[in-house]
């Protein structure tokens, strides 16, 4: 019997290869999204279903959820990143992050963990980052709410330890994606380096020595969403090749 599997952020980048993955293994997909045409063309192309949603917005993440039904795998993979120094990051900019890369997972985990634990089963994964475990200059507000995000991860975790219900999240390095590319045009704009010298810059940051593909996180969102996982319960994986250990 197949899943019904909900992937925030999913017409784009991480979340499109995870939505592909789950409706490769034959589960009952729903994209969520901000772009319109991007869902649009997603569902033409996959047939999986797409909602317009807004995931800092509470009451559009209550009626989409309340729309969807009983969900049995919840993918948090709405995100945003912007760079700065710490004192040319704005308050507008550091909210942004904390909406989207934190109240958007918490707002959807409380939308569906109620469901889960009555039913005794069910399975979370938060995309985080590298970023959710370590700092690195120019990124305070995204780190932070990266941190935030495995923080929330782990809390979760720990509430519904035994119900069934198991919360993790993944945490990639440089990932080949829209956000990663305006990295890449930030590096080149304060710099004055190459894009392919910009690029270069960001995977030697882990010893992979190459950004990650989309498919490569989407394995791993895979694995923790199957039984196969079953014990794995409040991790917060790293995946960069092995530049993190802990």
């Amino acid at each position: 019997m197949s899943r019904t599997v909900v992937v925030t952020g999913g017409a784009k980048g991480i979340g499109r290869a995870v939505v592909e993955r789950f409706a490769a293994a034959g589960e009952n997909v729903v994209a969520l999204g901000r772009d319109q045409p991007a869902l649009d063309a997603l569902r033409a192309q996959l047939g999986v279903r797409t909602f317009a949603c807004d995931v800092s917005d509470e009451r559009a993440v209550i009626e989409t959820f309340a729309a969807l039904g009983e969900v049995d795998v919840l993918v948090n993979n709405a995100g945003i990143a912007e760079t700065a120094p710490l004192t040319r990051t704005s308050l507008e900019s550091w909210g942004r992050h904390f909406d989207v890369n934190v109240t958007g997972p918490f707002l959807c985990m409380r939308a569906v963990v109620t469901g889960m634990r009555e039913r005794g089963h069910g399975a979370i994964v938060t995309v985080a980052s590298t970023a959710g475990r370590i700092g690195a200059p120019y990124t305070s507000a995204y780190t932070a709410s990266k941190h935030a995000a495995v923080g929330l991860t782990r809390a979760v975790a720990s509430e519904l330890a035994g119900t069934g219900v198991r919360v993790n999240a993944v945490c990639p390095t440089f990932v080949r994606t829209e956000l990663t590319a305006r990295s890449i045009e930030r590096i080149v704009e304060l710099t004055g380096r190459s894009p392919q010298e910009s690029e270069r810059a960001l995977a030697a940051s882990s010893p992979l020595g190459r950004l990650l593909e989309p498919d490569e996180v989407a394995d791993t969102v895979m694995f923790l969403a199957s039984p196969a996982s079953a014990s794995i319960n409040g991790q917060a994986i790293v995946i960069d090749g092995g530049g993190l250990q802990a």
